[in-house]
């Protein structure tokens, strides 16, 4: 099995030619609205199992969202979704374009020759609009697809192994049939599964201490299942 690694929201940049619309707003932009915090982290660990194919996004979701479909809710922030047509398109050209268009490239090329998984790595916030999230750590996936439910669910075995302790959900808080990169690509590609890792940022808060080890879990349980499919 080939697989690849994606992180849409690993850095919260904004372009010199765009900061003029987020003067005043660097609270916003360092929160999890501008960035899945903790997640470079999450990505550079999974980045060390040499993925057949590796791609990190630093700017922020606040600029141009490239985990939703263009024309999708939410594609655009607040500070840029009044920008002229046309500079929308620029920014969707030189920002989103980019880092998509990589990944279905080698998606269709690699789908030709074997199974191909998709491990979209991602971080959430501990609690959203007064709500606590209750789970530590979440795989979502579409559940009508074997390849994906049956990964997923190895997956949370063998993490129980080594961190038997934590919360470990399915499809939470999100869906994994939402609209997503995954998504996207799960619905063009046969031989395609798409798995998006999503890690509480309560443990990249300080002064927690448990966050080394909950990567390190993740690491080896994910090795354990890649080296079953192989």
């Amino acid at each position: 099995m080939k697989w690849l690694l994606t992180c849409e929201h690993g850095g919260n940049k904004i372009p010199n030619e765009y900061s003029h619309l987020f003067e005043g707003n660097d609270a916003v932009l360092n929160s999890h609205r501008g960035w899945d915090i903790g997640v470079p982290e999450v990505y550079q660990a999974f980045k060390k199992l040499k993925p057949d194919y590796s791609s990190f996004a630093d700017v922020s979701r606040l600029l141009v969202e490239l985990n939703r479909t263009v024309g999708k809710t939410n594609h655009f922030s607040e500070f840029t979704n009044n920008l002229p047509k046309g500079e929308k398109e620029r920014i969707i050209k030189n920002h989103y374009f980019p880092f998509r268009d990589r990944v279905k490239e080698f998606v269709e090329v690699g789908v030709e020759k074997s199974q191909l998984l998709h491990l979209s790595v991602h971080t959430f916030t501990p609690s959203l609009n007064g709500i606590e999230r209750n789970a530590d750590i979440s795989f979502l996936y579409d559940p009508r697809n074997t390849a994906e439910k049956d990964f997923c669910r190895n997956w949370k075995r063998n993490l129980a192994l080594f961190l038997p302790d934590l919360n470990v959900r399915f499809n939470y808080p999100y869906k994994g049939i939402a609209d997503g990169h995954t998504t996207w690509l799960r619905k063009r590609f046969g031989n395609y599964a798409g798995i998006e890792l999503e890690v509480n940022q309560k443990y990249f808060e300080e002064p927690h201490t448990r966050k080394n080890e909950i990567i390190e879990g993740l690491i080896i349980s994910f090795s354990n299942i890649l080296a079953q499919n192989k």
